[in-house]
């Protein structure tokens, strides 16, 4: 206990250049979430990513949401800060057709909890095609590092703006000239964190765009594979759409217990969390475009799967295209397709059989 005369210094007010919050000790809080969302967008707005003749580029940030403050709690800053982004991003090919096409980048965790390398980057494309699956490689490969580097940036440039000022000078300290050791201590630590990390970034990129003798394509080329199949089910085109997007019926063909959220960006969870995606497009009883993959695939690689319904006088025709299958996997893909689903469908709903044959 303090001997009477001397006291608790934190219960006691200083004589200090602002006359509040002495020795820190007290919870102060800046809001940094405007700051931020500003800043993401200076940082992501056609930010360039290229490599010989593979020419890419971040358009806009699409989505922002989220929030970021500051605290200081008894000298100690502690940065909170928790976004979910998605990126336009665009790419054509210098030596091929020169043609742009479009895609997506998603990030929905970017957080203090989580260090640069283990943010999630996702890269979808708004059209399959040959040269598009090339870009999308390119941009898994390379352009993800990129991204992750411009977002170290952003976290060193909020810890640096947003530690100023907030720890407060003590008895005898100057507000504007005095150096604050716990603040300067604080600021420095976060400055250098934030440097390792692009610099970690940095170095990733380079790592992973430079090329050996042998190699071919952009940056790690992923190999990968198209499959295309067509079945016919004797069902109307309506049924055979409910049976891919409604949770019951695709519980009901897979045998066990299926998370499906069919509209656009809703997730798809089956066969125990072994295939998962989401629903890029759905055009009822015609189409369903879907960013799908295995678990056990290369973290953040997702295939495209492009599904479209033809209802004739007595069937419907569902034509399959998938292209972005690591080809390793190609070969089990094609079997997979007809037993998990296209089988199992007939057989649970009975969109095998004529009806029409079997009166």
């Amino acid at each position: 206990m303090a001997k009477w005369g001397e006291g608790d210094p934190r219960w006691i007010v200083e004589e200090r250049p602002d006359a509040t919050n002495v020795n820190n000790w007290h919870w102060t809080e800046k809001n940094a979430t405007p700051w931020s969302k500003e800043r993401l967008h200076q940082l992501f707005k056609d930010f360039k990513i290229d490599q010989s003749d593979t020419e890419c580029v971040v358009e806009a940030v699409d989505k922002c949401q989220g929030e970021a403050t500051v605290n200081n709690r008894k000298g100690k800053l502690i940065f909170f800060y928790e976004w979910e982004l998605v990126l336009k991003w665009s790419g054509q090919l210098l030596k091929n057709s020169k043609l742009s096409h479009k895609g997506k980048l998603t990030i929905p965790n970017l957080s203090e909890e989580n260090d640069l390398e283990d943010v999630e980057i996702t890269v979808t494309i708004d059209e399959s095609n040959d040269e598009s699956e090339t870009l999308k490689q390119f941009m898994y490969n390379v352009g993800r590092d990129s991204i992750r580097k411009q977002l170290g940036v952003y976290i060193k440039e909020l810890k640096e703006e947003y530690s100023k000022n907030l720890i407060l000078p003590k008895k005898g300290e100057e507000g504007g000239n005095g150096n604050n050791s716990a603040s300067l201590k604080d600021a420095n630590n976060a400055k250098n964190a934030a440097q390792k990390a692009a610099a970690a970034a940095a170095a990733a990129a380079v790592t992973t765009t430079a090329k050996g003798p042998d190699s071919k394509g952009p940056g790690c080329k992923l190999d990968v594979r198209t499959l295309t199949m067509s079945e016919e089910f004797h069902c109307q085109a309506n049924d055979l759409y409910n049976a891919l997007t409604k949770p019951d019926m695709v519980t009901a063909f897979t045998r066990a217990p299926a998370k499906v959220d069919p509209v656009r960006g809703g997730e798809f969870v089956l066969y125990g969390g072994n295939v998962l995606g989401k629903f890029e497009e759905l055009i009822p009883e015609k189409k369903i475009q879907q960013s799908w993959r295995l678990k056990n695939w290369s973290s953040g690689h997702y295939s495209n799967v492009l599904i479209e319904l033809e209802e004739t006088s007595s069937s419907t025709v569902m034509t399959l295209k998938q292209t972005g299958i690591p080809a390793s996997e190609y070969d089990a893909m094609k079997t997979n397709w007809h037993r998990y689903y296209w089988h199992s469908i007939k057989q649970t709903f009975g969109f095998g059989t004529n009806i029409a044959d079997s009166l």
